[in-house]
């Protein structure tokens, strides 16, 4: 019996596990899911008769040694900065092990040790990194086959509430960490245009955005993430003249949070004194100039934009000039903007939540200019099989089969960016409804 440990039980996890069971039996696997949280352990294996439901607490190194030993493949779904520490015991021990988080310093430090220990460290398996990475590399390999000549990849991504839970002004909602989302694009994007360097420092960030559409969605807007020039690389594509990565919100979506950008809301860098006394209004008051009348008039006036509008409107459904205390002691403003938001965005009975993805290539093949466009719309099914947890589970339960089935031989830190690994993966994808459109256009 092949025996897999998850190490985390989280949301993301959901689909990981459901999909592992259901092969558990046919594949003889057992199924072991360690948490701090036993119950949440136990409610994610719902008594299969394959699985063990066990608690494990990240910092008792002792246990989690024990339950590596007795594992043939890990599968950590812990924070990322632990991805390093539960590896080194895997390369000890010579077990593989399987993450969605980015390849660490640290982690990319023990690529000769595992090669050594005839182990793979799997990390980016997720969605994002992970599915980006596999479909855009199948598109870039079968354009190099055919002896074409890439010359433009841009790549977009969004984690977003489904058209049929849209009922606010901001057509968005918490899928994922809200303060992840508070703090998206701080520092300056940098990225590769017509062959030369581009960069967008964060207080314009917002401004700089690209009109991305999907024909069974309609109009998007696409923001560059902080580096995409790392991909020339990642992507053997170091001659690409032109390389952007970056994030899709609905329209409209990124003038109205740019306002929270200049204000410096989401800053999260000090905390403001007594911020428990403090209304909302209060608080966006405080990063204005001084002066008298209506705080929304003075912000509308001190950012240039209408008192009425279609930003307003945002902001006014948002709350942000009503007297309401929030309440949190020693916050800093990120902090607050995130108490509000998590109030006003949050997932109602019965919303789903819904995952866009769009690579564009443009290329050259025996002198015409071709270009290539591949979408991905994952729509969530419920509050437990959310599209992001499938879209972040399905891929690692996958990897994780490959390997133990030996269809994946490869020793060493790895991604999903080489056919051996991307090829079946996509192919198990598109059976799980995880299936990319491609046009030319």
């Amino acid at each position: 019996m092949k025996k897999i440990l998850i190490l985390g039980a989280g949301r993301s996890s959901s689909s990981l596990i459901e999909y592992l069971l259901e092969l558990a039996v046919k594949n003889n696997y057992e199924v072991t899911v360690a948490d701090a949280s036993l119950d949440l352990a136990q409610q994610k294996t719902h008594k299969h008769p394959n699985s063990r439901a066990i608690f494990l607490d990240s910092g008792d190194e002792l246990k989690t040694h024990t339950e590596i030993q007795r594992a043939d493949i890990v599968v950590s779904m812990l924070p990322a900065f632990l991805h390093a520490g539960i590896a080194t015991q895997c390369v000890k021990l010579k077990k593989s092990m399987v993450t969605a988080s980015y390849v660490s310093p640290e982690m990319k430090a023990l690529d000769e040790d595992a090669k050594k220990a005839g182990i793979i460290l799997m990390n980016e398996s997720g969605l994002d990194p992970g599915i980006d990475h596999a479909s855009a590399m199948k598109i870039i390999d079968d354009i190099k086959s055919q002896g074409g000549n890439l010359t433009v990849f841009k790549s977009y991504t969004g984690g977003l509430i489904a058209p049929e839970s849209d009922d606010n002004p901001w057509g968005y909602k918490f899928t994922w960490a809200p303060r992840n989302v508070i703090l998206a694009g701080q520092g300056t994007a940098r990225y590769l245009e017509n062959g030369k360097y581009a960069f967008i420092p964060y207080t314009k960030l917002y401004t700089r955005t690209e009109k991305i559409h999907f024909d069974t969605l309609g109009d998007f807007e696409g923001y560059a993430n902080r580096d995409s020039l790392s991909y020339r690389s990642i992507y053997g594509i170091e001659n690409v003249d032109t390389i952007l990565r970056g994030t899709l919100r609905k329209a409209g979506y990124c003038e109205a949070w740019n306002v929270f950008v200049q204000l410096g809301m989401t800053d999260d860098t000090y905390l403001i004194p007594e911020s428990e006394k403090l209304s909302i209004r209060e608080v966006v008051e405080s990063f204005l100039p001084a002066g008298t009348g209506e705080v929304k008039n003075r912000l509308a006036g001190y950012l240039g934009i209408p008192v009425k509008g279609e930003v307003m409107d945002k902001l006014e459904w948002l709350g942000l000039f009503e007297d309401t205390k929030l309440n949190v002691k020693n916050a800093s403003p990120a902090l607050i903007l995130q108490t509000l938001l998590e109030d006003k965005w949050k997932l109602k009975e019965g919303d789903i939540d819904m995952i866009v993805m769009q690579h564009q290539f443009e290329y050259n093949l025996k002198g015409k200019t071709h270009k290539l466009q591949s979408s991905l719309v994952v729509k969530g099914d419920d509050a437990i099989h959310t599209a992001m947890a499938k879209t972040v589970g399905y891929p690692v339960g996958i990897i994780t089969k490959l390997i133990l089935e030996e269809k994946i031989k490869l020793t060493g830190v790895h991604t999903p960016t080489v056919r051996e690994i991307y090829e079946p993966l996509l192919t198990e994808l598109e059976r799980l409804g995880v299936r990319f459109v491609e046009k030319e256009y």
